[in-house]
């Protein structure tokens, strides 16, 4: 161990858990969390997300990796501070709460100014420079992450692309390390300035909440003109220019990232002219109101909803957009349960959560779900979904 360079980890969501496990495989890693349910769970190899190959790596792997809630042991001789905490967006301030981020790199500085302070959460443009300017120090930088829900260990050991939002040699140091503990070579990496790097990651999410928007438009034209939407999306995808990925429609963009995401990057273009950021923004809306108002047609008294989470192997429904439904749908005085085994409360929100399958389907009139499942397919005549492809 006394070869390998200390990295600290801080945050044990996703993008923390994911970077902790891929760089613990050749370096020491220290995961720092407030939450000591979770400092328990990684000391005890267990995941602190639903990711089946982080889970995989922490059973069967030899990792250089433990967990603290104690600051000074995890910032003290680490060479790199990996800040992986939550920037949730504030509507009344118009962009994202850096607080917890703030908070992290005035730990760090405090404690080790010598490490490389490197930013994985999502933040506004121009705020790490705003930071190197205001603690007069070129050693906090921006590194974007690019992960996918219950899939994120796996988008870091086959990595599209790794930016580093510096030129210091540190900051090629720890892409050297990143490449390190992927499985995939020949891994393209580029170097920019940490404003261009925050731009790539919100610009990139913003493309991709803008492709399900189209898919989920074209279906809501395809739906009111009784019209096929696969056979649309096949023949608009197969159009080597536009390609087969999110092409599935849903009822909407949820998720950590996107619905975020799109929001800062709107406020970000507060003075520069733009039409196509703000109607992605407003898409998700609206399409949230087409579906609604599908489901009204049905004319159901009691409206069940299958699942809140966005897509098979995630533990997140924060932000999904069948939430958004559920609240339309009760805005026209229409019952409504849920069905969702991951939820222990009697009720989510002042809806009434299910207990069994069983009770669920009978109850139910109409039973909405984003994402279809076998488990419905005996009830398929009950279901309103507009997963076409049953992929996510």
């Amino acid at each position: 161990m006394k070869n390998k360079t200390k990295i600290t980890v801080v945050g044990s969501g996703y993008v923390g858990m994911s970077l902790a496990v891929l760089l613990s495989q050749n370096n020491e890693v220290v995961v720092l969390d407030i939450d000591a349910s979770r400092v328990e769970s990684i000391n005890n190899k267990k995941t602190t997300v639903a990711d089946e190959d982080i889970q995989d790596f922490l059973a069967k792997k030899e990792l250089s990796l433990r967990a603290t809630s104690d600051k000074e042991t995890a910032y003290k001789d680490a060479k790199f501070v990996l800040v992986a905490t939550p920037t949730n967006y504030d509507p009344d301030a118009g962009q994202f709460d850096t607080s917890s981020v703030d908070g992290v790199i005035r730990d760090a500085l405090k404690h080790n100014s010598d490490a490389l302070i490197v930013i994985k959460s999502t933040v506004p443009l121009g705020y790490t420079e705003s930071v190197q300017k205001k603690t007069s120090s070129p050693n906090v930088i921006f590194s974007p992450e690019f992960l996918r829900e219950g899939q994120a260990l796996k988008d870091n050991l086959y990595p599209a692309r790794i930016i580093i939002g510096t030129k210091l040699k540190a900051g090629k140091d720890f892409a050297e390390l990143l490449a390190q503990g992927a499985y995939k070579k020949c891994i393209e990496v580029l170097y920019m300035s940490s404003t261009e790097a925050e731009a790539v990651k919100l610009f990139a999410n913003s493309y991709l909440a803008m492709r399900v928007s189209f898919f989920n438009e074209l279906d809501s034209y395809a739906l009111s003109n009784d019209l096929d939407t696969g056979n649309i999306i096949n023949g608009v995808c197969l159009d080597e220019r536009i390609g087969h990925g999110y092409n599935n429609p849903s009822f909407g963009y949820g998720g950590y990232c996107l619905p975020k995401d799109t929001k800062q990057l709107l406020s970000n273009y507060e003075q520069i002219p733009q039409t196509l950021i703000q109607a992605i923004v407003s898409s998700n809306t609206i399409r949230k109101d087409f579906i609604a108002d599908e489901i009204i047609k049905l004319k159901p008294k009691i409206v069940g909803f299958y699942r809140l989470i966005m897509k098979e192997g995630s533990d997140n429904f924060r932000s999904s957009a069948i939430q958004g439904i559920i609240r339309r749908i009760q805005a026209r005085n229409i019952e409504a349960v849920i069905f969702e085994p991951t939820l222990s409360d009697d009720k989510f929100h002042q809806v009434r959560v299910l207990r069994t399958i069983d009770d669920f389907k009978n109850i139910s009139d109409v039973i909405v779900t984003n994402r279809m499942d076998n488990e419905l397919d005996d009830v398929i005549e009950k279901v309103f979904t507009r997963d076409i492809f049953r992929s996510d």
